[in-house]
């Protein structure tokens, strides 16, 4: 089973880009699972319970923490990782050709180097699980923010965001891609590496 991740800035593009993959793979007879790391986070689960003052409240964007919220989601990614392994083993008992990872644990990565305000080490990202293919959308964030739906934390956030994404795909040998052309000039791509 191959794990197939792609990383970017909120809105480059990488959900579109594991959708197509996943069409395009289920198209070919293989087994597919979604993986969203964010998603599958328990420091995400937590952040979506609702409170009794109101229940029906939506997530925002976190784009501030407390040292003290800071360490638990360090905690917390430590734990996904092991949640994450128990998952890809059973997904391989289960048949499944591949994980396609729209946002990666690398993701969770740079949120934490972003709430914190300190660059990467390399002792935390080393316990992740290393994908067969790692992608990065290089996406700037003017285009981004030119888009129909841009993402609620604004420029300076994704200014800042793609300064630590852009130290870290070299640093994960994630294979970089101009996130700026169109959605199908890039999958061509992706799909080249990939098959």
């Amino acid at each position: 089973m191959k794990i197939i991740s792609i990383s970017g800035l909120d809105g480059s593009g990488k959900s579109t880009q594991i959708e197509l993959l996943k069409n395009y793979l289920e198209s070919q007879g293989k087994k597919v699972f979604y993986f969203h790391a964010v998603q599958f986070s328990i420091a995400n689960k937590y952040n979506k319970l609702p409170t009794t003052n109101n229940p029906q409240q939506e997530t925002k964007s976190v784009t501030k923490a407390s040292w003290l919220q800071i360490q638990l989601r360090k905690v917390a990614l430590c734990i996904d990782l092991l949640r994450f392994v128990l998952l890809r083993n059973k997904l391989r008992n289960n048949g499944y050709d591949y994980i396609l990872s729209d946002r990666y644990f690398y993701d969770n990565i740079i949120n934490i180097a972003f709430l914190q305000n300190s660059p990467l080490t390399p002792r935390t990202y080393n316990l992740i699980p290393t994908p067969d293919f790692a992608f990065y959308l290089n996406t700037s964030p003017e285009k981004i923010m030119q888009r129909d739906r841009v993402p609620d934390q604004g420029m300076e956030y994704l200014e800042k965001k793609k300064v630590l994404l852009d130290q870290a795909a070299t640093a994960w040998n994630l294979k970089i891609i101009d996130g700026n052309r169109g959605k199908e000039e890039i999958f061509s791509i992706i799909k080249s590496q990939v098959l």
